[in-house]
């Protein structure tokens, strides 16, 4: 089987590339090959990435035994362990998801919505005004706080604290280029003593896998019906069997959540503050919708205002924080875009050049959250928190938390930008995130 074309460059210069200046990379395959060519990077297996909507719903919708999607996440499983969802495949994947679904939906998000203020007001009452300093930490310690508040139920005590450092420090561990480097290549994951990047990892790995079985066994030996975080609903929920997650099942979905909730909302925002304070008119446009609503709106009011919404889109769409979806291994024979892929052959739909196809975003580069209000985007079209059977699970909580951090910072507060030049994205583990973490000031209270 003769794969599509490949940038004419050796395969370690393409993962250079890939890791160092991943959009340009991506751009320039793009416009060389079209919507279908295949990318090599050194330790991987040839993979061909599609931007094509059409082609993009064939792989996000196929038949069960289509492919396998649970391979194509391997490089994650140090991170959130052999049972999380991510990694999950068949009926274990769909067990696992059905377990998981009720928090995320209906009256559960009401909850979580007057939280998610709460939040955003006390961390943003530490900044103080005149001060410059970045947004990006401010909406990390906003997005972890409302995980550990809405999924394990914990904001004091010496266990959050702990669990907050530790979080806090390995993800931060994998902040810059050269770090991510060791996820998406096993043979640097050698432990060589606390000194070692990987061994410092493994240590607090271990660290917080203790507190979180800690908290759990504490949870089975003293049983609160009247708790209604994540944690105590996914440990009283069971599949048609009667069967409830097992403590090593319960440990792996949370860290999946941690890991896949904080700092993707976290670098959402932060090109959310950055967009809406680098264009004025974007700005004053936002701002008359928010005092429309007067000024204690109820947070389910604040979810239904179509520019915010829109606003929250646009960021999503133009940066997205993950350039690929999931990876598709071919089980069976398929035909897609005129290319008969066979078994093994590795299929990614590109997040970033689909949200820039001209013919479906004009003007890509362009910051419009207009483009949302004047049509609506099929699931293939928008792609930002990817699709089918394996679309992210928390996607409806996700955007709310952005809605009601940014109605809730710029109802209270005037924040300005304190450079105007155009902030470019960096890579961080596999998020894509705004360089210098978009530096503002906090001009007055209103």
């Amino acid at each position: 089987m003769k794969l599509p074309d490949s940038p004419r460059i050796p395969a370690w210069m393409q993962t250079i590339q890939g890791m160092a200046r991943p959009l340009e990379y991506l751009e320039a395959a793009a416009k060389e090959y079209g919507d279908v060519f295949t990318m090599r990077s050194l330790g991987f297996p040839p993979t061909v990435v599609l931007s094509n909507p059409q082609a993009i719903q064939e792989i996000f919708t196929p038949d069960p035994h289509q492919f396998d999607s649970a391979e194509g996440s391997k490089i994650l499983q140090p991170i959130v362990g052999n049972n999380s969802l991510i990694l999950l495949d068949g009926d274990r994947h769909q067990r696992q998801r059905k377990l998981l679904m009720p928090p995320f939906h209906g009256e559960r998000m009401k909850a979580y919505g007057k939280l998610i203020c709460e939040i955003a007001e006390q961390v943003m009452k530490s900044w103080t005004i005149g001060k410059i300093q970045p947004v990006y930490p401010a909406m990390q310690e906003i997005s972890l706080r409302v995980i550990l508040r809405a999924v394990f139920g914990i904001d004091e005590g010496a266990r959050f604290q702990q669990l907050r450092q530790l979080l806090v420090s390995m993800l931060d561990a994998f902040n810059s280029p050269l770090t991510s480097t060791v996820i998406f290549f096993p043979i640097l994951q050698q432990d060589l003593g606390d000194w070692s990047f990987w061994g410092r990892f493994l240590r607090q790995r271990q660290q917080i896998d203790e507190l979180l079985y800690s908290e759990i066994r504490e949870r089975r030996e003293q049983p609160d019906s009247n708790r209604t975080d994540i944690l105590s609903l996914m440990m009283s929920a069971s599949d048609e069997n009667g069967q409830l997650m097992t403590d090593v099942e319960l440990r792996d979905e949370l860290m999946t959540l941690l890991f896949a909730g904080h700092e993707t909302t976290a670098s959402s925002l932060a090109w959310a503050f950055y967009w809406i304070h680098h264009l004025p008119e974007v700005r004053e446009k936002l701002l008359k919708e928010l005092e429309s609503i007067g000024s204690d709106p109820d947070p389910t009011e604040i979810a239904r205002l179509p520019y915010l919404t829109a606003i929250c889109s646009e960021s999503l769409r133009i940066y997205p924080i993950v350039l690929f979806s999931f990876a598709r291994i071919v089980k069976s024979p398929i035909e897609i875009m005129g290319y008969k892929f066979d078994p093994g052959t590795v299929l990614t739909a590109c997040v970033y050049l689909t949200h820039h196809r001209e013919d479906i975003y004009p003007d890509s580069k362009s910051f419009k959250p207009e483009r949302f209000l004047e049509r609506q985007f099929s699931p293939y079209e928008f792609i930002a928190f990817g699709g089918g059977s394996r679309r992210c699970i928390g996607w409806a909580l996700a955007l709310l938390e952005m809605k009601l951090v940014l109605a809730t910072v710029l109802s209270r507060y005037e924040m300005a930008l304190t450079d105007n030049r155009e902030v470019l994205p960096v890579r961080r583990g596999i998020t894509l995130t705004p360089a210098r973490g978009v530096p503002m000031m906090m001009v007055e209270e209103r």
